[in-house]
């Protein structure tokens, strides 16, 4: 096994996660009005779909991955269809005061957190397309005959990408002392206009 690979894919899941969409902005909007942990677990719900079609990829699934390309005018749908529902949600949704947000979620919140977030990141069928992509540019070929190797690439991506939405939940967190109420309604409807915009691009597309 060679611990490079591990690095390697550390490098691939921050190259997928940090790039600005639709799942960095709710992290960043539930930071903000929720608390640290409810972004990070955000982020994981993104972080575990990258991990998925990480190992698509890793293990050379090409059957699997042909079949999700098959199906993305499905996938874009379903994924668009919930963009939508979740801008408008959150457009209309009235922020809690400050004193009343506590970082101490319930599992159950949490869940549902982490499950919007890894439906619209596995309905992505651009996903398998990127990893495809940064993989033939690191030259790591369609999958691995080691299954060691395979496993440490897979963790590796898992990794970089719950790196990204640590530092990014981290960092976003350390503004929420110093948004009003006020201004939590203005990232709440800025936030829901954005996410209903990627919703719109996505059903779009399927005209095209």
């Amino acid at each position: 096994m060679d611990f490079a690979i591990f690095v390697r894919g550390v490098a691939i899941g921050l190259a997928i996660a940090a790039p600005v969409g639709p799942i960095g902005v709710l992290c960043i909007r539930r930071t903000l009005a929720e608390g640290r942990l409810a972004g990070f677990v955000t982020g994981l719900g993104a972080a575990t779909a990258d991990t998925v079609y990480g190992a698509v990829a890793a293990f050379g699934l090409t059957a699997v991955s042909a079949f999700l390309v098959s199906q993305q005018d499905w996938l874009r749908l379903i994924g668009g269809a919930f963009l939508l529902y979740l801008g408008i949600r959150t457009f209309l949704t009235r922020p809690m005061p400050q004193t009343a947000v506590r970082d101490d979620k319930s599992s159950r919140t949490l869940a549902g957190d982490y499950a919007s977030t890894f439906l619209l990141t596995i309905t992505n069928p651009l996903t398998i397309i990127s990893f495809a992509a940064v993989f033939a540019g690191l030259g790591l070929g369609s999958g691995y005959d080691d299954l060691g190797s395979a496993l440490l690439l897979v963790a590796g991506v898992f990794t970089g990408s719950a790196l990204w939405w640590l530092l990014l939940s981290g960092g976003v967190s350390l503004l929420r002392g110093r948004i009003t109420e006020n201004g939590l309604r203005w990232v709440n409807r800025v936030s829901g206009v954005i996410i209903t915009v990627f919703g719109v691009v996505a059903l779009a597309s399927l005209a095209g």
